[in-house]
């Protein structure tokens, strides 16, 4: 699977719970060394167990309240609508993921948006990009929980 022990376990626990922590911080927190602290958060990201460090921002304070699941239906499965269908998500902004799924739907986008408005807005560029058969919206009515950081415990450290 993957060569990582308890100690890179360990750091990459600590780093998604907080991104801002210094090598110092970092390895007082797991109990290594400072040097082959760094040593270990260096190779997490070159072999990119740790794809990027970001700041969370909250989307109410900055106007951008709403979330929407959009399911979408199509009867088009080949590589070049795919591609299309791609890169059209890919350029709008309001999409925060993006996944192909099993069962009766194709795609489901997680959308944000500021209003009912916006949302009508990203809407009529999602429908003008490419051929789809079907679009259906859930809003979001209560976000109860969210995370970023995985479950790292439920992975059995070597």
């Amino acid at each position: 699977m993957n060569q990582l022990d308890r100690y890179d376990y360990a750091i990459l626990d600590a780093l998604q719970r907080d991104g801002t922590l210094s090598v110092a911080q970092l390895s007082e927190q797991i109990g290594l060394s400072s040097t082959p602290c760094w040593k270990r958060l260096r190779r997490l990201e070159e072999e990119g167990f740790i794809e990027n460090r970001v700041a969370i921002i909250n989307r109410r304070k900055v106007g951008l309240p709403v979330t929407v699941f959009v399911s979408i239906r199509i009867t088009q499965h080949d590589e070049n609508w795919f591609a299309r269908f791609a890169d059209a998500v890919a350029a709008l902004p309001e999409v925060q993921e993006f996944h192909r799924m099993s069962g009766d739907i194709d795609y489901l986008l997680k959308v944000v948006t500021s209003d009912i408005e916006g949302y009508d807005r990203f809407y009529k560029k999602l429908i003008k990009s490419v051929q789809l058969t079907g679009v259906s919206s859930a809003f979001s009515m209560e976000q109860i929980k969210i995370t970023t950081s995985l479950p790292l415990g439920l992975v059995s450290h070597q």
